[in-house]
């Protein structure tokens, strides 16, 4: 097991995209910040919001990209670099059309599947795919022609944002697994999950 030193939430910069479905690893990223009490500073060096702090008792680095999405490995790459941090000692966090909201999925390892901040994080580092994800489930909008428009350009329902937030929310005993790199026991306690029970309403 390779435990991590560095969790990375990718999201496009800015307002205008903080509650688009493109932003789910972000958002996620600083839910984790906020709830271990991790500051996540502006540092134009490395183009991102970077933080580093304890987490269940383990020392962690936290980064978001404010590079574009699609030239998130530009700042991961050159992150991971500086520290000697290895593509498998890093878990990215992005979306994921492939699921809907309300599934989240870890995963190690394999391509982009279409996702360009993936694409670029693959390239930053030197073609290295072997990297743990957080694949948050933002559903798909059935027609591939609007794939762009559905990403970015509206916020996602409060409803939504709520169920997503939920699904990939990580109990105490699942962070200390993710954490540990101990990635059998975390895919198979976060792959499993039931999901949130809805109002019939």
């Amino acid at each position: 097991m390779t435990p991590l030193r560095l969790i990375v939430g990718l999201g496009n910069p800015g307002n205008d995209y903080s509650h688009t479905r493109h932003n789910a690893g972000e958002r996620w990223l600083r839910e984790l910040a906020g709830r271990f009490a991790i500051p996540l500073n502006l540092d134009n060096t490395f183009a991102g919001f970077i933080g580093r702090g304890s987490i269940l008792g383990r020392d962690l680095r936290l980064l978001v990209p404010t590079t574009y999405m699609n030239r998130s490995g530009d700042c991961v790459g050159r992150y991971a670099r500086y520290f000697r941090i290895e593509p498998i000692e890093t878990l990215i966090a992005y979306d994921e059309v492939a699921f809907p909201v309300g599934i989240s999925k870890i995963k190690v390892g394999g391509g982009a599947n279409g996702h360009n901040g993936v694409t670029s994080v693959i390239q930053g580092f030197g073609g290295d795919r072997e990297f743990p994800r957080l694949r948050i489930g933002v559903g798909h909008p059935g027609n591939p022609d609007r794939m762009l428009s559905y990403l970015t350009g509206h916020d996602m329902p409060k409803e939504d944002l709520e169920l997503s937030q939920a699904s990939s929310d990580m109990s105490d005993e699942l962070l200390e697994h993710t954490l540990n790199g101990d990635w059998q026991k975390a895919m198979t306690l976060q792959n499993t999950q039931p999901p949130e029970p809805q109002d019939d309403e």
